[in-house]
């Protein structure tokens, strides 16, 4: 283990160890959301913090693979690891022919193409009542394991995603120091040139995609095996802009990032919501401090803070060392 992943580690463990602190389900279940969500996080900063594309259509990944493992394990007769497994293929299908389309452009051209995608899938959700359920979505989605592994106990379903939120932190931080990931940073900032000393950019770019994807998918089967319900809620442009923000607070191109971000959308909402009936207000006003005192996110400016406390701090005066006599 290196130095770098030592402290997500510490985090790691803490989170699983929640239901040994508390005998209370809520705040096991609560620990399981922000899990999920920083799983989701960490997909779309690979686009937004490493290729430099900002999507408001991220949330069609989740909903598709939720959609799907719901349907099948449902109404298709299959069991709920099969419905999983077929859930991220499908969705991954559906992704590569999305990415063939949303690809042809960059900038705010980007932003649009995987907004009206994501549109064009919630409006297939909530008007193919026969197969989506419409509004009323598709309820009593069955959870896998039993036996050795019940996972419908809120304590092991939490260990399932500490789980693979760990596989994620460590595939994508092995991804982000490989060569792959140094050029995809390149196509990032210098595109032109990346092309000119014979990368494809656009091939690069889809790669990232198609990895954002399929953590997305990660994401939607283990939220539809946590709320054992899915309903086109999840597909809308907010829940898009909700994983934009969480990467965006905690700062994109890190991977502190997307889980600091998480965890404080995740509390604020549940948490917050107990206390303060504007709740919403609360969570405006943190995003807006967030960019006005830290436009970078939360881990790049505690960086800066760092750094400027460690030049205020007075340097260490020069030992005296005594000179020898010379001998006469």
């Amino acid at each position: 283990m290196t130095r770098r992943m030592l402290p997500f580690a510490v985090v790691l463990a803490a989170m699983a160890l929640v239901p040994v602190f508390t005998p209370s389900h809520f705040y096991v279940n609560l620990t399981s959301q922000v899990a999920i969500a920083a799983i989701g996080a960490l997909g779309l900063n690979v686009l937004v913090g490493h290729a430099g594309l900002n999507s408001l259509g991220f949330a069609v990944f989740p909903g598709l693979s939720a959609y799907l493992v719901a349907w099948l394990s449902t109404l298709g007769g299959f069991d709920p690891v099969s419905a999983g497994l077929l859930a991220i293929g499908g969705t991954m299908l559906v992704a590569g022919l999305f990415g063939v389309v949303a690809l042809r452009a960059t900038g705010l051209g980007f932003v649009m193409i995987t907004m009206a995608l994501c549109q064009i899938v919630w409006g297939a959700a909530y008007r193919w009542t026969s197969v989506t359920g419409g509004d009323n979505g598709i309820s009593a989605v069955p959870r896998p394991g039993t036996g050795l592994l019940p996972l419908e106990r809120p304590e092991v379903f939490l260990w399932l995603c500490v789980g693979t939120l760990a596989l994620a932190l460590i595939q994508l931080g092995r991804f982000f120091d490989s060569p792959m990931g140094v050029a995809l940073r390149g196509t990032r900032d210098q595109p032109r040139r990346m092309s000119a000393v014979g990368y494809d950019v656009w091939r690069i770019r889809f790669s990232a995609w198609m990895l954002a994807a399929a953590w997305g998918a990660v994401t939607g089967l283990l939220y539809a095996w946590y709320h054992q319900f899915v309903s086109p809620h999840m597909m809308a442009v907010t829940a898009s802009a909700e994983v934009l923000l969480m990467v965006v607070a905690g700062g994109a191109g890190t991977l502190a990032g997307p889980l600091i971000g998480a965890a404080l959308v995740v509390l604020l909402k549940n948490l917050a919501s107990i206390w303060i009936e504007r709740w919403v207000m609360l969570l405006g006003c943190t995003f807006v401090a967030i960019v006005l005192l830290m436009p970078d996110g939360i881990v790049p400016g505690f960086g800066r803070l760092r750094a400027a406390l460690a030049r205020l701090r007075p340097a260490p005066a020069p030992k005296l060392v005594p000179r020898e006599r010379a001998d006469v």
